[in-house]
């Protein structure tokens, strides 16, 4: 399955310049956060794939029903079956400033992820986790805004995921890093745009 994933900044390739063609073959789009409604919108007029969105913590849009992207679907606090993979989004980051929308200690999403849990249970676990902060340790920085969550890397270790996808972490922020494995999960920075294939099955 060939998966775009989006995250924090339009993608000048796939949207300035667009052709016919560039998005010929992707099965399933996630975008990770911090993207405005129109530019979502168009991934789900001219490509065929369903598009599914969580918030990032500058999507002050959300709090607007009129605003939401026409066409994508919000997978967030919420697992989402899309050909027999299970998907489940969690956006926002680590608070930064207090009462901020889309903005959580790690106490308050770890209470997300704990209201979750007849889901995850009558879904037998995820295949994919979908968020807009890093987890700890894992694509995170130092500084307090850009801190990755410790509950996510308990996900990681419990349901062992194939994908986790995350944005947040900016390539010019220094020390970015696109790609990479924890223990049995593939982790993607999804900033601006990446395509993953996950193998059928």
């Amino acid at each position: 399955m060939k998966i775009l994933v989006l995250a924090d900044i339009e993608s000048k390739y796939l949207y300035d310049c667009y052709l016919p063609g560039k998005l010929d073959g992707i099965d399933l789009i996630l975008a990770c956060g911090d993207l405005e409604p129109e530019y979502l919108e168009f991934f789900a007029t001219l490509c065929h794939a369903p598009v599914l969105y969580i918030l990032g913590n500058h999507d002050k849009w959300a709090a607007e029903e009129t605003k939401l992207p026409g066409g994508c679907i919000c997978i967030e606090d919420t697992i989402y079956v899309y050909k027999g993979l299970r998907i489940l989004g969690l956006g926002g980051s680590m608070q930064y400033h207090p009462g901020a929308p889309q903005q959580y200690t790690e106490g308050q999403m770890r209470r997300r992820i704990l209201q979750l849990w007849w889901k995850l249970i009558r879904h037998r676990g995820i295949d994919i986790l979908v968020t807009h902060a890093p987890a700890a340790g894992i694509h995170d920085l130092q500084d307090r805004p850009h801190r990755g969550f410790e509950c996510f890397r308990a996900m990681l270790e419990q349901y062992r995921p194939k994908l986790f996808v995350h944005g947040h972490v900016h390539a010019n922020y220094g020390g970015f890093v696109r790609k990479d494995r924890y223990q049995d999960t593939i982790v993607v920075n999804a900033y601006d745009h990446y395509i993953v294939e996950l193998p059928e099955g």
